[in-house]
C-alpha cells in the first residue's frame, strides 16, 4: 500500500536503541539497579557525550536527562517513559511499548537452570550438556568450545534476559540438529518454566578462535495480548520489522521482516524500507548497544556506537516523507559503567520528529511505555483498546 495524499500521517518509523536508558526508575533498588543511568553515566565516564543530531531533536531537554547538551530550539518533541511492567528485559520492554503490561515478570535464571530442567533436556536430546550458567555468548564459546568439540555436548547458557541459549559448532552439531534441540527446549519451557526465547547460537572456528555465525535462530512465545502490530496489519497496512523485532513478537502482526548484522546494517535496512514508501509501521531494533557494549561493560564502545547512530540520523530524516513520523526510544537500560553486566531498570527517552510534529514540545514523564504504542495507533487513526494514554494532541501541529 502506497502513500495516500489525503492521509496526513500514514507511516510511523519506530527505532529502538536497545538498552539506551536515561536514569534509574523509582523502584530500581528492587532490581539491584540503584544509581544506574546508561546515557548519563557514559557521558560522565568519558568526559562528555556529544550527540549533536539527537540533541537537535531534544535529547538533552528531556526531564531528568544528564550529560547531554540542551537545545533551545529543538526541532522535535521529547520526553521519557517509566516502565509499568515487572521486569527489565527485551521482550518486556518491547511488548509494553506495543501495548502489553506484564504483571508477572518472565522467568530469568541468574544461577543457571535448575537440575530438573537440565535433566529433562538431556534426556530428550540424548546427550549431556556443557555450561548451564549466565554468560556472554562470545566468552562461553571461548571457554567451552574445545571441550564441546571433543565431547559433542551442546553448550547451554542464559543471560539477563528470559532466554535459554544453545551454542554449538556447525561441524560438530549440524544446524538442523541444533534447531531440533531448540524446538525440544521450546516445547519444554512453558508454564511455570516459561522463558521468552530459546536461541540457537551456532559458531565456527578452532582452538579457542571462534566466531558466531549468522545462522542464529530464535524460538519465541506469542505476545499475551493484541499489540499495535496486529492493529496495524489488520488495517491492511504494512508492519516492517528490522533486526530482532520479528523474534520478539514471534512474527505476530508482522507483514515483512529482515534481520541485521549490526547497528549500521539496521540503519541501512530501515532506510531501504523508508524508500519503499509503504504505509504503516517500520519497527527497528538496534541491538549492538546492548549486546556488544552494555553487557560487556564496554563504555568506550557504547559511546562510539551512540555517536555512529547520531551520525546516521540525518540520513533517516532526509529520507522521510511529510507523511512520516519518527519515534526514537529504548526498551530498558544496560549501564556499562556499573559492576553489573545485567540490564538496568531505567526510564527510556522518547524523541518524536516529523513535518507534522510541533518542535520543542515536552511530553513530560509518561507513566508507561504503552503510551508510545497508543500514540502510534492514534496518529495512524486506528481505533483501539490498547493500554496507555496517547500524546498525539500534545505533539501534532495545530492545523491537524
Amino acid at each position: 500500500m502506497l502513500f495516500n495524499a489525503k492521509v496526513m500521517t500514514n507511516r510511523v518509523i519506530l527505532i529502538v536503541l536497545d538498552s539506551v536508558g536515561m536514569g534509574e526508575l523509582p523502584d530500581s533498588a528492587e532490581y539491584g539497579d540503584k544509581g544506574s543511568n546508561t546515557i548519563g553515566n557514559i557521558s560522565k565516564k568519558i568526559g562528555g557525550l556529544k550527540l549533536p543530531n539527537l540533541e537537535k531533536l531534544g535529547l538533552g531537554n528531556i526531564d531528568g536527562m544528564v550529560g547531554i547538551e540542551k537545545c533551545e530550539d529543538a526541532i522535535g518533541a521529547y520526553g521519557r517513559c517509566a516502565e509499568l511492567s515487572k521486569g527489565k528485559d527485551t521482550i518486556t520492554g518491547h511488548w509494553e511499548m506495543s501495548g502489553i503490561i506484564l504483571n508477572t515478570p518472565l522467568n530469568t535464571y541468574p544461577n543457571g537452570f535448575p537440575d530438573d530442567i537440565i535433566k529433562e533436556f538431556e534426556e530428550k536430546i540424548g546427550t549431556k550438556i556443557l555450561g548451564n550458567k549466565v554468560a556472554s555468548g562470545t566468552e562461553i564459546i571461548k571457554e567451552l568450545g574445545e571441550e564441546h568439540q571433543k565431547t559433542g555436548y551442546p553448550i547451554v547458557y542464559t543471560s539477563a534476559d528470559s532466554v535459554f541459549q544453545i551454542a554449538a559448532h556447525e561441524d560438530v552439531i549440524p544446524l538442523e540438529k541444533l534447531y531440533d534441540m531448540c524446538m525440544i527446549a521450546r516445547k519444554m519451557l512453558v508454564g511455570d518454566k516459561m522463558v521468552g526465547r530459546v536461541i540457537a547460537r551456532p559458531f565456527i572456528g578452532d582452538k579457542g578462535e571462534y566466531t558466531r555465525t549468522a545462522n542464529r535462530h530464535d524460538y519465541a512465545i506469542d505476545p499475551f495480548d493484541k499489540t499495535i502490530l496486529e492493529y496495524i496489519s489488520e488495517k491492511d497496512l504494512n508492519v516492517m520489522a528490522v533486526g530482532k523485532i520479528e523474534d520478539i513478537f514471534n512474527g505476530k502482526g508482522i507483514t515483512d521482516a529482515v534481520h541485521t548484522k549490526g547497528n549500521m546494517d539496521g540503519v541501512d535496512k530501515t532506510l531501504e524500507y523508508i524508500k519503499t514508501n509503504k504505509a504503516g509501521l517500520i519497527f527497528t531494533n538496534l541491538v549492538d548497544f546492548d549486546m556488544k557494549y552494555g553487557h560487556r561493560n564496554d563504555v568506550e564502545g557504547y559511546a562510539n556506537a551512540l555517536v555512529e547512530f547520531d551520525n546516521r540520523l540525518p540520513e533517516i530524516i532526509d529520507a522521510m516523507s511529510e507523511q512520516d513520523v519518527l519515534i526514537i526510544t529504548a526498551d530498558h537500560g544496560c549501564d556499562p559503567t556499573t559492576s553489573s553486566t545485567d540490564h538496568s531498570r531505567e526510564y527510556i527517552p522518547v524523541l518524536i520528529y516529523g513535518s507534522q510534529i510541533k518542535p520543542n514540545v515536552n511530553i513530560g514523564t509518561r507513566k508507561c511505555f504503552c503510551d508510545i504504542g497508543k500514540t502510534i495507533l492514534d496518529v495512524l487513526n486506528i481505533e483501539n483498546e490498547l493500554n496507555g494514554e496517547s500524546f498525539k494532541k500534545v505533539i501534532l501541529q495545530d492545523k491537524h
